[in-house]
């Protein structure tokens, strides 16, 4: 955060992310963190007992699908430019 100083001496703090940049942020945590919840489990109490539900679908193509795709959300909102005019 940087401030600014008005003519009248007062500052004014300007922050670096706007609420569209937030908002970005928070979805692409949602996807990391529901990746994460469905690659929890699959595991066996007993060593010596081989789960084979280790290797689900879930486990294996949809849960890190999300969190890259939570990853690819999160630099979109890092590079996200609110103030950016658009042209017709």
């Amino acid at each position: 955060m940087k401030d600014l100083k008005h003519r009248d001496g007062t500052e004014n703090p300007e922050f670096i992310f706007h609420r569209k940049n937030y908002k970005f942020m928070f979805i692409g945590i949602a996807f990391i963190v529901l990746g994460f919840l469905l690659m929890v489990g699959g595991g066996s109490d007993d060593p010596n007992v081989f789960n084979p539900e280790i290797y689900s679908w879930r486990r294996i193509r949809l849960a890190p699908a999300l969190i890259l795709i939570g990853f690819a959300i999160e630099v979109y909102a890092i590079l996200l430019n609110p103030n950016k005019k658009e042209e017709n």
